[in-house]
């Protein structure tokens, strides 16, 4: 494991001089997609994610946010308090406005919500801001290190992973708020020290499959660890052409395949 702000893998014994290999849609691009059988509103794309990321164990119990401000708008969907990521209905999501007052919903939500409002006014790119606190992230937090990229898939956070690394307790105001989102600065993904972790996305199904496949990147970079063995060194060239493949072509695919999943075993997550 690594601890710098930033990832590298000259350290690995890359070669950093490789060429770049194209991907995504440069390469190839499907001729059609099974979707997800149906139109959804915006309400329930976010209570499936919710879901979804509870069982793929993203979500910490009771703690944590999804905020999707969406284009066009200052105001943001989010999930109330009281309600477990797991049990999060379309009839759940709230929505706030830039200074986290609640503008429409039947639930409260609460003041940590300031993560995420700072943050969006900050990074116009940050669309879709995701936190919680999932296993293997934060045993990386608690050392204070960022995961070594060690597997194809971990190329998605190639160049995008940031470390924060002072805890500063409950984030609970617009001040603290900024403070924290200054801290993070351009990065797309941060772990926060002793604490969890910021996956941010121009959309929904971007973040959502950037935040699913973090807890992966962490364990694995962590068990290679225990293991005493040294990972076979990724080709920066490559890992960037692969990382264009996942992101343009995975994210949406990834998103459609988890929706026709939950929605046949969870139907309830549209109601």
């Amino acid at each position: 494991m690594t601890s710098p702000v930033t990832s590298t893998h000259d350290d690995n014994g890359a070669d950093p001089t490789t060429a770049v290999r194209e991907g995504g849609y440069a390469v190839w691009s499907p001729s059609i997609n099974p979707g997800i059988g149906r139109d959804l509103t915006d309400e329930q794309r976010l209570a499936i994610a919710f879901r979804w990321l509870a069982k793929e164990g993203f979500a910490e119990n009771l703690a944590g946010h999804i905020t999707w401000q969406r284009e066009g708008t200052d105001t943001m969907l989010v999930n109330p308090w009281g309600l477990w990521w797991r049990e999060i209905a379309a009839s759940d999501i709230c929505e706030v406005d830039a200074d986290a007052n609640i503008v429409a919903g039947k639930w409260d939500v609460t003041p940590a919500i300031h993560i995420h409002t700072e943050l969006h006014r900050m990074r116009p790119d940050a669309r879709v801001v995701i936190h919680n606190h999932p296993y293997h992230v934060c045993v990386l937090a608690a050392l204070g290190v960022l995961p070594d990229l060690v597997h194809q898939t971990a190329s998605m956070f190639d160049g995008d992973l940031g470390l924060v690394t002072e805890y500063t307790g409950e984030v609970d105001t617009a001040e603290l708020g900024v403070d924290l989102a200054e801290r993070i600065g351009d990065a797309s993904i941060v772990i926060l020290a002793s604490h969890g972790v910021i996956v941010t996305g121009e959309t929904i199904e971007q973040a959502t499959y950037r935040a699913a496949s973090i807890d992966r990147v962490c364990r694995m970079s962590f068990d290679i660890g225990l293991s005493g063995g040294t990972a076979l060194p990724l080709e920066p060239g490559l890992v960037a052409g692969m990382k264009v493949s996942l992101m343009e072509r995975g994210a949406d695919i990834y998103f459609e395949g988890l929706a026709r999943q939950l929605i046949r075993a969870e139907p309830d997550v549209l109601d």
